[in-house]
């Protein structure tokens, strides 16, 4: 069975995976937010990012590579009335628009590193100047915890690495440590994350 189908699989599931409530860290960046702003939200599953941003008058666009997910993160849309423009492809393969963001979200998305470092790679071509990355994520530390994650440590990063992946951007904020997750049934309990900001730098 490959990822996608198995994330198909998870995702044909009744109720949602991760919650229909936005990422504890996404939110705390309202303030940063602006109606307008053109949004690409990672590996978005069922909608929860994606759509939290569409209600505050972004123009979102949501990317995975689970049409059975995406299709969830539509009636979601639907139902909460905003609009919401959804991608089924692997990040790794996707034709990324070169600065075409304003926010990149990067939320509990966990890649093999070399996968790892070509989507870094493309994400930061893909914000516009002034533009935002968003990113939480397991780390090592969280190897063992039963509050969710991938089993194989490869796909954690540290924070010192994110720095580095994104190392032609500025550090906003880089934080690792322990958070009590709620997020739906497979995110729940005391984790060990990575939340960080970065901003592409202005042109001129």
């Amino acid at each position: 069975m490959s990822e996608a189908s198995a994330w198909d699989a998870r995702y044909g599931q009744q109720g949602f995976t991760f919650g229909a409530a936005p990422n504890l860290y996404l939110r705390s960046l309202q303030p940063r937010l602006r109606p307008g702003m053109r949004a690409l939200s990672l590996g978005d599953g069922e909608g929860r990012n994606g759509v939290w941003l569409a209600e505050q008058g972004l123009e979102v666009t949501s990317l995975d590579w689970s049409e059975v997910g995406l299709e969830k993160a539509r009636t979601l849309a639907a139902a909460r009335g905003v609009a919401l423009r959804s991608e089924c492809a692997d990040l790794t393969r996707w034709c990324w628009p070169a600065e075409g963001y304003d926010l990149v979200a990067w939320i509990f998305v966990h890649l093999p590193p070399a996968d790892r470092a070509l989507v870094a790679d493309r994400a930061m071509a893909a914000l516009r100047p002034g533009g935002l990355l968003a990113v939480e994520a397991f780390t090592p530390a969280q190897e063992g915890r039963r509050s969710g994650g991938p089993r194989d440590p490869a796909l954690l990063p540290t924070g010192a690495e994110l720095r580095h992946l994104f190392r032609n951007l500025i550090v906003l904020e880089c934080l690792e440590g322990t958070v009590r997750l709620d997020e739906g049934p497979r995110h729940q309990g005391e984790a060990e994350v990575v939340r960080g900001l970065w901003q592409r730098p202005e042109q001129g």
